[in-house]
């Protein structure tokens, strides 16, 4: 054991941010088992399968490790393949191999070449919630200041950014408002759009740890999730109706007056006309539910868990089953409006717990890698388009160039159909990542760089915990951050930076409302523990003990009523037909699986994206795999799964694997007003293989 060394770092994966530690064999410069201290403030020393076993892909075989250039992008730009050429060497029919040096003057000059062809903005910088705080800074830096193009954006487009909305104009910031541990503090909790076991399960061990112990547990969903055996109140909900559900415990809490009047007179603008506008609204009223066949029961089962959550110290947890939907921002304000009426929010044991899917997806968002925000959440002197509109400007020609830090365009996003047919008119994607992605497949150039398990940086969690990573192991690929300034120089721009902590000592200049305090040596000390920003001479635990952080330091109360559509409107004019999609991840993998893909203890669990089906619609199953369709395009052949955990008419698929195709199903259909894709509920039609 003398050639182990203990390394302490943070785990990449999921919003949960865990800390860990890894068994080092320093000789052969390989990560050897990775686990959690028992005294580690986030993973209490427990670890998911992800954490423990998910680092094969530090090695992989296919690891990208030298720059590649597309052969055919140098047909097509002969000035730039002349000044490139010396350096050349060829892999295959696609790609040449090549040097950093050579890959970034031929995306410098092709950039130009852009930009002085189409304007400034026809350059955008999508991606970066997979790498440091560091790296994201400087990405939405070079793109703003030296490409002076304000087109910005990170993977919160397809996941919270409705949180972030929602949250930010009720209760004027867009994260959680508790540490995680402030769980044991609780004496009521609603689960609503996450199935925490699977995407956050280390937060699901607190949960079901107070739930055993106090029955206090509502989950809603739209399928019976493994949550609900320890829920005292299991909901299972029709589709796209999160926004009614939430309308309706405030109208119980209103009706009933429940409220916290002291509170709401104290901090709070705008509830006299919010409790006007719900006990008015027909759809609030939980006796709507006796006319919904099927869910008659959630009537009651909603006054009831109304009754708990206004009179308890309460939390709310939620996920991407409330965000990807039509009305996912008008939801998250929702949800904030139960906290401001019933005082549930900025105290122990009692908040809002929002569910980020990326570790670093906060701190990606709170460096400005947003088209409507520079560093802690100021107004840029442009605001930018969002992806979507983006791949809109690709497909009418006047956006040419993408940069892409580590995110897979051509599988998360939706309407997969039209996004490869816009990626078609762009004459340059260049993209920075681990592996041969589907987007890096699709690019003209691609950079291999360090993996979270290599570098140093900041990461911060959906508790907004900073933690500083360190390598587990040593690379010499570059860190994203690196690649850019060597772009940004190449461009015209002045970055000299030495090391990752030059690039935080700048961030802490510029976004000082949040992390003046928290230098490189502090975070050191604090590996085990992190800290909560807003961090100055001390961090924060918990928000808006005494104001809310919008201007005036109210909360702000701001209605939406729900509109039938879709399954409730079919259930209601008793013409429900077909069949009704969700997605959502499973333990064993983490988003597009590109890491997690790579350990085999991991691949062999789930090799698949399999679709889950209701008993009672077995007999329309008669084959065992089948396409889904819908009107924007269909899956490849998926396996089918028959289960007594589904609905009638609805079903259940993962989206891990590319090559599933699942994204092909979804339109543009998204959040009216922050665009998130509506990734929960589609209708398809079954065609059987």
């Amino acid at each position: 054991m003398d050639n182990i060394e203990t390394i302490d770092s943070v785990c990449t994966y999921c919003g949960v941010g865990c800390d860990i530690a890894a068994n080092v064999d320093t000789t052969q410069n390989k990560i050897v088992k990775i686990f959690a201290h028992t005294d580690g403030v986030v993973s209490q020393g427990k670890l998911c399968i992800k954490g423990k076993y998910g680092y094969d892909f530090v090695e992989a075989e296919d690891r990208l490790r030298t720059p590649r250039i597309k052969k055919s992008f140098l047909e097509k730009n002969p000035s730039i393949k002349e000044v490139v050429s010396g350096s050349l060497t060829e892999l295959d029919d696609v790609w040449y191999e090549t040097d950093l040096d050579s890959v970034t003057t031929a995306c410098a000059m092709k950039l130009k070449e852009i930009q002085d062809k189409y304007g400034r903005k026809s350059v955008a910088s999508i991606g970066g919630a997979r790498t440091s705080c560091e790296s994201s800074y400087m990405f939405q830096k070079f793109t703003r200041h030296t490409l002076n193009s304000p087109h910005v954006d990170n993977c919160a487009r397809v996941c919270h950014s409705p949180s972030l909305k929602g949250m930010r104009a009720t209760i004027g910031e867009g994260a959680a408002t508790n540490p995680y541990n402030d769980i044991y503090n609780v004496e009521f909790m609603i689960v609503i759009g996450s199935n925490t076991t699977e995407a956050h399960p280390i937060i699901a061990n607190r949960i079901l740890d107070v739930a055993r112990e106090h029955d206090n547990l509502a989950v809603f969903d739209v399928r019976e999730i493994k949550l609900h055996r320890f829920a005292k109140y299991k909901g299972i909900i029709p589709h796209e109706s999160n926004l009614m559900v939430l309308n309706m415990l405030a109208y119980v809490i209103i009706d009933e007056e429940l409220y916290d009047e002291s509170f709401i007179a104290e901090r709070t603008k705008g509830f006299l006309e919010f409790k006007e506008k719900i006990l008015n609204d027909p759809y609030a009223n939980p006796d709507f539910f006796n006319k919904i066949e099927g869910y008659e029961h959630m009537g009651k089962m909603i006054r009831k868990v109304a009754r708990e959550y206004a009179l308890k110290k309460s939390m709310i947890f939620w996920g991407l089953g409330i965000t990807e939907h039509l009305d996912g921002s008008y939801a998250v304000m929702a949800i904030t409006h139960l906290a401001l009426m019933t005082g549930n929010v900025g105290k122990s044991g009692a908040g809002l717990m929002p569910l980020r899917g990326q570790n670093n997806v906060q701190g990606t968002c709170d460096m400005g890698m947003l088209p409507y925000y520079d560093p802690d959440y100021q107004e840029p002197k442009e605001i930018g388009l969002m992806t979507p509109e983006l791949v809109d400007e690709m497909i009418e020609g006047r956006l040419k160039a993408v940069l892409n830090v580590g995110e897979d365009l051509t599988h998360i996003h939706p309407n997969l159909n039209k996004v490869n047919r816009a990626i078609e008119n762009l004459e340059l994607i260049f993209v920075q990542e681990l592996f041969m992605t589907d987007i890096a497949q699709k690019a003209d150039i691609v950079v291999g760089v360090k993996s979270a398990y290599e570098k140093t940086g900041v990461y911060v969690n959906a508790m907004r915990r900073l933690h500083l990573s360190q390598p587990l192991v040593q690379s010499d690929l570059p860190d994203d951050w690196e690649v850019l300034q060597i772009l940004d120089n190449k461009m015209g721009g002045s970055a000299s930076y030495e090391s990752s902590k030059d690039v935080w000592d700048e961030v802490r200049r510029v976004a000082y409302r949040r992390f003046s305090g928290a230098e490189y040596s502090r975070l050191e000390r604090h590996r085990k523990r992190g800290l909560q920003w807003p961090v100055h001479t001390e961090d924060t635990p918990i928000l808006h003990q005494l104001d809310f952080r919008t201007e005036d330091g109210y909360g702000y109360f701001k209605y939406k009523q729900y509109e039938p559509r879709n399954m409730v409107q079919e259930i209601l004019d008793n013409k429900l037909t077909g069949f009704y999609l969700t997605t959502g991840r499973t333990l064993a993998h983490y988003n597009n699986a590109a890491q997690t893909k790579r350990s085999d203890k991991l691949n062999d669990r789930y090799d698949e994206d399999t679709l889950l089906v209701s008993e009672a619609d077995a007999e329309h199953f008669t084959t065992e795999k089948v396409i889904l369709k819908s009107e924007f395009g269909e899956t490849t052949p998926l396996s089918v799964k028959i289960t007594d955990k589904i609905k009638p008419k609805t079903m259940f698929v993962t989206f891990h694997h590319a090559k599933s195709k699942i994204n092909n199903l979804f339109g543009d259909a998204r959040d009216e007003l922050i665009l998130t894709a509506a990734f929960k509920s589609i209708k398809v039609e079954v065609v059987l293989c």
